[in-house]
C-alpha cells in the first residue's frame, strides 16, 4: 500500500529527528542576536579599518611633503657649508630611491678642493670628520637646537680646518648654545668660557674657569 509505506517514512523520518527542542525559538532568537551583534560589530571595524587606510594615506602624503621639503632645505646649506669649511669644493645628497621617500636611503657625495666627487666612506679620516661636521651644521640651520653639546667632533681636522670649524661654530653659538669638549686651540679661542680639570696634588682634583666673553668686552672697550 503506496499510503503506508510513505507513513511509515515519515514515521522514520521523525523519529531519525529525534526529541523536540522546546527551547529552539528561544535559543534561536539569542544565537540570532548575537550573530546581529557581531556583523554590526564587523561593519564598524570596517569602517575603522577604511579610516585608518585614509589617514595612513594622508599621513604619509605630509610626510613625504615635510621630508622632501627639508631634505632640499638641508641638502642646500650642506653644499653651501661644505664649501666654506673647505674653502671649496662640492657636496650634496642623494636619495638611492627618489621614487619611494619615505624607505630611500641617502647618499653623501663630496668633492674636496683638487679630487673628484666620491662617497663618503672614500674619503680621509679629516675629510669625513669635516664633511660631517657640515651636515651637522646643515642640521642645525635648518632646525635649530636650543641646545647642542659636541664631544671633540674637531680632534682629527688640521689647524687651518679648525680655524674654519671655530668661526662657523661662533656664528651658529648666537642662535646656539653649544657646549664643547675639545683640546683644540682654535676651538678654544672662540668660546665665551673655558672649563678644565687640574690636579695640582695627587688624588685632589680642582675645576678652574676662565670666562673670556669677559676678558674680550674689556679688551674691546
Amino acid at each position: 500500500d503506496p499510503i503506508r509505506s510513505r507513513l511509515q517514512e515519515v514515521r522514520a523520518a521523525i523519529t531519525r529527528l529525534g526529541r523536540v527542542n522546546l527551547g529552539a525559538i528561544e535559543e534561536y532568537q539569542r544565537v540570532n542576536e548575537r550573530y546581529v551583534f557581531l556583523c554590526e560589530q564587523e561593519k564598524d571595524l570596517e569602517e575603522a579599518k577604511k579610516g585608518l587606510a585614509r589617514l595612513i594615506d594622508e599621513i604619509e602624503e605630509v610626510m613625504v611633503e615635510r621630508f622632501t621639503s627639508t631634505f632640499a632645505k638641508v641638502n642646500s646649506y650642506f653644499g653651501e657649508i661644505f664649501q666654506e669649511l673647505f674653502n671649496g669644493g662640492h657636496a650634496e645628497l642623494k636619495m638611492t630611491d627618489s621614487d619611494n621617500v619615505l624607505t630611500t636611503g641617502i647618499e653623501i657625495i663630496a668633492r674636496p678642493p683638487g679630487k673628484k666627487p666620491q662617497h663618503l666612506s672614500l674619503l680621509s679620516g679629516g675629510e669625513k670628520a669635516l664633511t660631517a661636521i657640515a651636515l651637522l651644521f646643515a642640521l642645525l640651520k635648518v632646525k635649530p637646537s636650543p641646545f647642542c653639546l659636541l664631544d671633540e667632533i674637531e680632534a682629527s681636522l688640521d689647524e687651518a680646518n679648525v680655524s674654519r670649524f671655530a668661526a662657523f661654530l661662533r656664528r651658529l653659538a648666537s642662535d646656539i648654545q653649544f657646549i664643547v669638549i675639545s683640546h683644540r686651540k682654535g676651538t678654544m679661542e672662540v668660546a665665551d668660557a673655558l672649563y678644565g680639570i687640574t690636579m695640582e696634588e695627587d688624588g685632589v682634583s680642582r675645576v678652574v674657569s676662565v670666562k673670556l666673553a669677559e676678558d674680550r668686552t674689556s679688551a674691546a672697550s
